[in-house]
Order: structure tokens, then C-alpha cells, then sequence
């Protein structure tokens, strides 16, 4: 495209548009453009030394830009987008594999980043910036994909980051706490995710019905429900072990490696989407199929397991803990933390949660960026009724003095970070990576 919103991107004879963000204001990056070569700018004011266009909005002129100039190239394009709370990377990185592995091109974009045959590429949010998803999918169209998997996140539907995008199908998962730092609201975070289900023609909704918030999502679309309560998509016998989990789906019987209840809730929907295209032998097919990195990721040490998990809300906390605990075991030990700047009111809930749920827990620094870590620990352990914990700030201590906790057939679970290859430490990223640690203790 020959028009930009990162100045350092700049060719020369490029436009570059000054887009207002939370943190940073293009307009104070317009020289810089016009010194790498733009000789045209967008912006909101100011007056510069080339041609230079003012507009109301920077976002509104840039969405009907690329919805005007680039709509038709990607609208070849079948989209699935997914939102919930949880459950949104597994279930789209599943799909993205089974359809590859089905013969159907797909790509990724989310939380693990931009997946494109053979490429991954690091993205800097779950839902990257309009801007950036529609170079994403111009890319797609190019390379013949047929379909893009999409994680939509509520702060991506409520800053208009898939504006102008139609879905052919859309998912929903759950509804729990979390963003509300950002949201405010359950009601604004609920209304911000429904958005999504708005952003279809006939499109198939594919609806965890089991979720109390379920009928938000049930709205003029041909909608498809599953769970354990529903009449078109029914989970049932679920049995996992630390080796996968056996579970049938309308007496339909299926196996996965992934382990724990919820994760046969994600699989379900891969199952379904396989069917609506009408692909055969599912069973086969997705038998085999892991589950993406740092998402209950489990590695063996002597007779016990330690697990890396990515779950940071009350909800996925207290669902990996209650799965985990109907595995064999002697204790569960969980480290755990809570990141920085973010939701505060969901801190004690996961403190609660975590020290009455596993036998052990250790408390430590997840990523704590402007907040001091020992207050973001107070936070966590104010309120808890339960003395069976210890605090380490330091991570990588933490971690190592969890490890050596371990007595025969227990389980240790190191949760919040999962895939995150870094610790964030006031603004900058530090190398960082809970499996490497464990992995490097271990040898």
C-alpha cells in the first residue's frame, strides 16, 4: 500500500496518515515522514513543506481509504472470527491447523502472531490495527489463501480494528472477567464483543450455549450452538488424562491430545467448522493435533508434570486448576501472578481462587510494567483466607524454588505467561520464557 501510519516504513512518494493512539500521536512523527520521502500528508492540523491534506478524523479518513481502495481485493477472502474471554487462541490455532491439514489454505492472526503457510511473523496485539490486518489480508489474497482465522479481541472491536471486515463465520466462546480496566463494565465488555456478531451477511454463529451469556450472541444470523446443554452440537463422556481426553459429540466419538474439559469445548468447535465444509474422517484428522505453545504445555520431570499455561483470568485459572485436579496426582503446587497496569479488582479473586483450589501456591511478578511488583502482590494476597502460600518476587527464583517443591506425582503448574518469550519491566521487554527456565533447570 502506498499509504503508511509508521513513519519508519516511509518510501519515498509514499502519504503518510497521522492516526491519534493511546500512547503516541502521529502528527509528531510527520517530519520524519517527510525526511524519508513522504510527499503526502493526512493529519488532523499543521501546516508542512508538502502537499498536505487536513481532515476531521485521521481513523474515519483511513478506514474509508482502505475500505475504497483495497475492500474489493479481500472481500474474496472467507473470515472466522473468534471472541470470548478464553479459549480464543487454542481454538483459532486449531483451526488454522486443520484446515492446512485438511487442504484448505488458511491463515492466522492473533495472540501467537501472523501465520501464512510456511511464515510466522510476531504481532504486537491479539487484534493488530485495521491498517495492519488489511496488509495482512492483501497478503492472503495474494498467496491464495481461502480463509483467515482471527482472534477478535473487545479492545480491538471497541477501537474499530476490524471495522469494514464482513465474517463468514464467527464464534463465541465465554464471558468472564477481565479488561476491566478498559471496559469499566461487564455490560460495556459484553456489548463490545457482540459488536462482532454484528459484522455478518447470513453468516454461520457458532455459540457456546453452555456460557450464560450465550443468547447475546444468538442473534440474525444462522446460528449453531454447542456444549453440554445444546440441541445442534452435544458434548458428552468427556474422560481426560495427562494424555488427551476421550469425548463424543452428538454420539459422535473423538479423541484429542490436548488435555482438560475446556479444551474439548475448543475442539468442538474445530469439529464443527470442519463439517460445515464438508470434510471427512474429522476423527483422524484432528486426533493429532496439538495445542499451540505455552497452552497446557506439559513437560515431564521424574514421576511428576509441570505444566505451562497461559491462563490469567479468574475463569481460566479456576478452570485449569479444577481440570488438572481431576487428574492423578499427589499435590498441585501453582505459581501465579497478575500483570501490571491492567485490571486491579480481578487481582484477590485469583488469589482466592488459586489458594483454595491447588494444594500449594507460590505468588510472583508476571509482567509488572509501571507497578511495583511487591503492591501487585499485596493486591493478590490481601484478602485471602487460606495460609498456604509463599510469596517470591523474582520470578525465575519463584519458578526454580516451585520446581524443587516437587514430590512424587505431583503436579506443578506455572501459570500467566504461557507462550510470552519476555517479561515486561516498567516499558521495555526483557528476555523471558517459563518453559525455558524449567527446561535449562532441568538438564
Amino acid at each position: 500500500m502506498d499509504i503508511k501510519i509508521d513513519s519508519r516504513k516511509i518510501k519515498k512518494g509514499d502519504t503518510f496518515i497521522a492516526l491519534r493512539g493511546i500512547n503516541k500521536d502521529g502528527h509528531d512523527y510527520i517530519e520524519d515522514a517527510i525526511k524519508r520521502g513522504a510527499t503526502n500528508i493526512i493529519c488532523e492540523r499543521g501546516k508542512y513543506s508538502v502537499n498536505t491534506t487536513i481532515v476531521k478524523d485521521t481513523k474515519e479518513y483511513l478506514k474509508e481509504y482502505l475500505e475504497n481502495n483495497y475492500y474489493d481485493d479481500i472481500k474474496k477472502l472467507k473470515l472466522i472470527g473468534m471472541t470470548g474471554t478464553n479459549g480464543k487462541t487454542t481454538t483459532c490455532f486449531l483451526i488454522f491447523r486443520a484446515l492446512n491439514k485438511a487442504g484448505i489454505k488458511c491463515a492466522y492472526i492473533g495472540t501467537l502472531g501472523f501465520y501464512i503457510n510456511d511464515e510466522a511473523r510476531i504481532l504486537s496485539n491479539t487484534t493488530p490495527s485495521l491498517y495492519e490486518i488489511y496488509e495482512m489480508l492483501l497478503e492472503c489474497a495474494r498467496k491464495d489463501i481461502k480463509y483467515v482465522v482471527m482472534e477478535v479481541s473487545s479492545q480491538g472491536l471497541s477501537m474499530g480494528r476490524v471495522d469494514t471486515l464482513i465474517f463468514d463465520y464467527v464464534i463465541f466462546s465465554n464471558l468472564t472477567q477481565d479488561h476491566l480496566d478498559y471496559h469499566k463494565t461487564m455490560d460495556s465488555y459484553l456489548l463490545e464483543k457482540q459488536k462482532l456478531f454484528k459484522m455478518t451477511n447470513n453468516s454461520y454463529a457458532i455459540v457456546n450455549v453452555d456460557d450464560e451469556y450465550s443468547n447475546y450472541f444468538l442473534l440474525d444470523n444462522k446460528n449453531i450452538t454447542y456444549g453440554k446443554s445444546s440441541k445442534d452440537y452435544k458434548i458428552s463422556n468427556v474422560n481426560s488424562t495427562l494424555k488427551g481426553s476421550h469425548f463424543k459429540v452428538n454420539d459422535e466419538e473423538y479423541f484429542t491430545k490436548l488435555v482438560g474439559e475446556y479444551n474439548v469445548y475448543n475442539m468442538t468447535v474445530v469439529i464443527i467448522l470442519l463439517k460445515l465444509l464438508n470434510v471427512e474422517n474429522i476423527s483422524e484428522l484432528i486426533k493429532d493435533l496439538d495445542s499451540p505453545n505455552g497452552r497446557m504445555d506439559i513437560i515431564s520431570y521424574n514421576e511428576n508434570n509441570i505444566i505451562v499455561d497461559y491462563a490469567h483470568t479468574p475463569d481460566a485459572v479456576e478452570k485449569i486448576i479444577s481440570n488438572v485436579s481431576k487428574l492423578p496426582h499427589s499435590k498441585i503446587i501453582t505459581l501465579i501472578g497478575c500483570g501490571g497496569n491492567r485490571d486491579k479488582t480481578k487481582r484477590s479473586i485469583m488469589g482466592d481462587i488459586a489458594t483454595k483450589l491447588s494444594d500449594y501456591v507460590v505468588f510472583t511478578s508476571d509482567n509488572p510494567r509501571f507497578e511495583d511488583p511487591k503492591e501487585i502482590l499485596k493486591d493478590i494476597t490481601c484478602k485471602l483466607d487460606k495460609k498456604n502460600y509463599k510469596i517470591i518476587v523474582n520470578r525465575k527464583k519463584a519458578i526454580r524454588k516451585s520446581i524443587q517443591m516437587l514430590r512424587k506425582n505431583d503436579i506443578l503448574l506455572l501459570l500467566g505467561k504461557g507462550h510470552e518469550d519476555y517479561q515486561i519491566i516498567k516499558d521495555k521487554k526483557y528476555p523471558f520464557s517459563d518453559k525455558e527456565i524449567v527446561l535449562k533447570y532441568l538438564r
